[in-house]
């Protein structure tokens, strides 16, 4: 029998640091591809994914970017989560999902901002989006339950916008790509070793003793991709910073679907069904924090993210925590998108890092994309060079202005 710590071969076409999400759908995509017949091998260090960003997830998706790319990647998400099973062979062992759409409603309460929303939605429109811009009196007609009081603008879509089971298309992922002979083990890369040349990564070094050599290597590793780039010399600005969420019930249930709500504040809340509702939040502080700290901050939720709630949703002000946590993003400290595609220099090795909050619902899109670029060098579906490694050397940052 096979110990899954340890890798069945000596040498792989492609190695994958990561198995959470971004290396599900890349390993997915890979071998989804006919005209990819190589190895792969994805080396992840905690199976349980116990504190993965992808298991701290609000698991929604929107198409409401300030970014042209990002909406039709959103729509891509969309689009391969309402047809999974299409998308995956007719399998009938996988689930036929739905988008829960209740929206991202966006609030602005004051004219800079209430501006920002009329240029992303003008962008969203030319993408194909539906995003409505509604004033004060038109939300509250809506939503009668929201204290717009301070409001000039909102912004929401309904149209594949909310929420999705990204938990069971991760499973499928997994399961189908198993399969097809991708290889998973459970273990973790410590160093690596590059030619004479320092062009490329000749082969990793793993926690259990194994060298292993490899032809590319793709860097999914989330909040700790710049521990696995700089094991090749490469400097990634890319670090974990904390986001703390909270599960409550209400006294009094809202008798509709909450959107996804973004406060002026950056507190954001939504539905979760059952009378239930998810929130979440950051300190005004936000710094970069331990691989490994998931401290949970007790005292934000009374001094600051509870009085939030109930000023913008007075029916909030008799309600119950269920559960808590602390999760990480995987924060781009550059301009907090993408980065994907080969390294300018170590040309064999790959990234899909630094999504800064919006991983889960790019990851269609963005394992697509990698995988076609492991294949073919290039792009072939949606063109996502601007996402490339070498704006951040050039210093041309993408300006993506809804960041939650």
């Amino acid at each position: 029998m096979n110990n899954l710590n340890i890798p069945q071969h000596k040498n792989y076409d492609v190695i994958i640091v990561g198995g959470a999400i971004m290396g599900a759908s890349a390993a997915w995509f890979l071998s989804d591809n006919e005209d990819f017949n190589g190895s792969a091998l994805i080396v992840e260090r905690d199976p349980t994914y116990e504190n993965a960003s992808t298991m701290h997830t609000n698991s929604c998706m929107r198409q409401q970017f300030s970014t042209a790319l990002n909406v039709h990647i959103s729509q891509f998400a969309a689009d391969f989560v309402k047809n999974i099973r299409d998308y995956m062979g007719g399998d009938d062992r996988i689930p036929q999902l739905s988008i829960r759409n209740f929206g991202y409603m966006y609030l602005a309460d004051n004219e800079d901002f209430a501006d920002v929303l009329r240029g992303s939605q003008e962008v969203q429109l030319n993408a194909g989006a539906a995003t409505q811009l509604l004033s004060a009196a038109q939300i509250k007609s809506k939503y009668p339950f929201y204290n717009v009081d301070d409001i000039l603008l909102g912004s929401i879509n309904l149209v594949d916008e909310g929420y999705w089971d990204g938990t069971a298309v991760f499973d499928a992922w997994r399961r189908q790509s198993r399969e097809r002979g991708v290889e998973y083990i459970s273990n973790e890369v410590v160093a690596m070793t590059k030619n004479a040349k320092g062009t490329r990564v000749e082969s990793v070094t793993l926690k259990s003793g194994e060298v292993i050599g490899c032809g590319k290597l793709l860097n999914a590793s989330g909040p700790r991709a710049a521990r696995t780039a700089e094991m090749a010399g490469i400097t990634l600005p890319v670090e974990p910073r904390k986001r703390y969420s909270w599960i409550f019930a209400a006294e009094t249930a809202l008798d509709q679907d909450l959107p996804l709500t973004i406060d002026p504040s950056g507190v954001h809340v939504r539905e979760n069904g059952g009378g239930t509702y998810q929130c979440g939040a950051h300190s005004h502080i936000d710094p970069a924090v331990d691989y490994d700290d998931f401290v949970m901050d007790f005292d934000m939720w009374d001094n600051h993210v509870w009085p939030i709630l109930a000023a913008r949703i007075p029916q909030f002000e008799a309600i119950k925590v269920q559960s808590e946590w602390a999760g990480h993003y995987a924060y781009n400290t550059f301009d907090h998108n993408a980065i994907l595609g080969p390294h300018d220099e170590v040309s064999n090795f790959y990234f899909i890092n630094g999504f800064s909050g919006h991983g889960l619902q790019q990851s269609p899109a963005m394992g697509r994309a990698a995988a076609e670029m492991l294949t073919y060098g290039e792009y072939r579906s949606l063109d996502m060079s601007p996402f490339n490694f070498s704006r951040i050397p050039n210093n041309t940052p993408i300006i993506e202005k809804a960041v939650i």
